[in-house]
């Protein structure tokens, strides 16, 4: 009998089931023409099966399930978060040092100037020091010739002229160093910049008043020089 190819069913094949009580006996043959085998289409269910997981790779495409709690994933998330943590921590160290060190240097940037101003200062002070005596010298000069100047020669008043010209040309070259000369005639007596060396009973000032000024007394901003040589007013 051919097969008709339009029958879906399988070929025949015959099957011997060896009964439990006569092994071996072959008489017992079953046509698989005889079972109802339902019918399987393949394709359409390997088209279902790949829809299927179409479908499934498209829903966890954002959102990938983990594999199993506590598993490889969770393990790497906790490691991240805590990586964070320690990186932010890093962080708020590394501002709070730099902020230390900004201090620090702002500190330093303070005291080497004070440094300077000192130093500038304590060497113009030791420069004036040594000038003031030359100052001194010149007024006390011109203050003896003045008396005589007008019976002298017209070379001994150009000289005199010249000495003036000195002494405020370094009265000038002191003051543009900042140094500044004390007011003594007319001020209160001051311990710290005046010096009394002679003292007057007079009605005309005020006890403990300067009412004339010896030598002048310098000072560099509140650094004193030297101190003023006064006569002071005292009582009658």
């Amino acid at each position: 009998m051919a097969p008709d190819s339009n029958d879906k069913r399988w070929n025949r094949i015959p099957i011997r089931f060896v009964d439990s009580e006569n092994e071996g006996d072959a008489s017992s043959d079953l046509d698989p023409a005889d079972m109802d085998i339902p019918e399987i289409d393949t394709e359409e269910n390997l088209a279902d099966v790949a829809i299927d997981l179409e479908s499934m790779e498209e829903a966890t495409k954002d959102n990938p399930p983990l594999e199993f709690e506590g598993g490889p994933v969770t393990a790497e998330l906790v490691a991240t978060r805590s990586e964070l943590k320690r990186v932010q921590e890093e962080n708020v160290e590394l501002k709070d040092r730099l902020a230390r060190r900004q201090a620090d240097f702002e500190n330093y940037r303070k005291r080497i100037d004070r440094e300077r101003s000192e130093t500038y200062n304590r060497v113009v002070a030791d420069v004036a020091a040594k000038l003031l005596g030359v100052l001194d010298n010149l007024k006390r000069a011109l203050e003896a010739e003045a008396s005589v100047e007008a019976t002298e020669s017209d070379e001994f008043r150009h000289f005199l002229s010249g000495v003036d010209l000195i002494y405020k040309q370094l009265a000038g070259v002191l003051e543009a160093l900042g140094v500044k000369q004390i007011v003594a005639v007319g001020e209160p007596f001051d311990p710290h910049i005046h010096e009394a060396v002679v003292t007057e009973a007079t009605d005309e000032f005020e006890p403990d008043t300067v009412i004339q000024e010896i030598r002048a007394g310098y000072r560099l901003g509140d650094k004193l020089i030297r101190p003023a040589l006064v006569k002071v007013a005292t009582r009658t």
